[in-house]
């Protein structure tokens, strides 16, 4: 059964803009941590994309910023598979803060299975699609009193 994934972090002082919250390409860096992160648990991180010669890359990023976050925040990162073919998994994010719960970001990312040494699509091994699995759909990613955090 797959669920998501959550991460916390804290808003650092690097994080934030001359607005004093934290600054849109950020988020965008967060998307890219915790889904490292969240391979790694699944156990198809870097090394395992260099021992099997292909890799997942992001080409389509989409995102909603919905409320600001500031420096002292406790942000829990979420993400998940909401969506997986021969070529193609479609991830998922929620970013919230932890004291109130409230959804300061949501995106998504397109990401495509390359041959590493040719940079050419690639249909995903067995590997890939048995770690890659999509959410199950009586879980509800939103619903912020459930949490899995690694630290």
């Amino acid at each position: 059964m797959s669920t998501f994934f959550d991460l916390k972090i804290m808003v650092q002082a690097e994080h934030i803009d001359i607005l004093e919250h934290v600054n849109n390409v950020v988020y965008v860096q967060w998307m890219q941590d915790i889904a490292s992160a969240h391979i790694e648990e699944l156990g198809l991180g870097l090394a395992q994309y260099l021992e099997l010669k292909h890799a997942m890359v992001a080409v389509e990023h989409h995102v909603q910023y919905r409320k600001a976050a500031i420096l002292g925040d406790e942000i829990i990162l979420r993400t998940w598979l909401s969506d997986i073919n021969a070529l193609y998994s479609f991830r998922q994010y929620a970013f919230y803060r932890a004291k109130d719960q409230s959804l300061l970001f949501t995106g998504s990312t397109k990401w495509a299975c390359i041959e590493i040494a040719t940079g050419r699509p690639k249909r995903m091994s067995p590997t890939f699609i048995q770690a890659y699995q999509v959410l199950n759909e009586e879980i509800n990613p939103l619903d912020f009193s459930n949490t899995t955090l690694a630290e």
